[in-house]
């Protein structure tokens, strides 16, 4: 095959391969995005009064009220390795200044919250106020150092529902 006709014949292969990737990019470009949503983090679980609720049925999220760097994280580390599940973690909201530890939720006799107290000692405040993140919210302060040792499980007193990990829920 001479120079000319095998120039011609690449050309011709190079110009099938830009076509067909043409047509592909077209159809990619013309379907929708892919769902990139996060599966859930904990769902809502029923506990009837007198259950067990263990660390591993509760998702905790924890808020950085301090100016200490990365005191949500390492806090959120302490949970998990305690064997509660993660939730979410950043900056709390506002300016509301924490000096240590407060939990913060509407239900504050919840089993869950009892729980996750317990591992903060007895200085640590329960305010009542409605939570916008998953499971039970810890908002921590500059003087917040390290766990205690809590509860590994309480008892509801009262039937409640807890937000619990997918895979903890019944």
């Amino acid at each position: 095959m001479d120079a000319r006709v095998r120039s011609i014949a690449t050309l011709g292969v190079l110009g099938l391969v830009l076509a067909l990737a043409g047509v592909w990019g077209w159809s990619a470009l013309r379907q929708p995005f892919p769902d990139r949503s996060a599966p859930a983090v904990c769902v809502d679980r029923d506990v009837a009064r007198g259950d067990k609720v263990t660390r591993r049925d509760v998702t905790v999220s924890v808020y950085n009220a301090g100016e200490r760097v990365g005191l949500a994280g390492l806090t959120m580390d302490l949970l998990v390795d305690a064997g509660f599940a993660q939730g979410s973690e950043g900056n709390a909201p506002g300016r509301k200044p924490v000096e240590r530890v407060e939990i913060w939720s509407d239900e504050p006799g919840n089993p869950a919250v009892r729980l996750v107290s317990s591992h903060f000692g007895d200085d640590v405040d329960v305010v009542r106020r409605t939570a916008d993140a998953p499971g039970v919210l810890v908002v921590v302060g500059d003087g917040f150092d390290d766990l205690v040792e809590g509860n590994q499980s309480i008892r509801a007193g009262r039937v409640t529902t807890i937000c619990t990990p997918p895979r903890r829920a019944r």
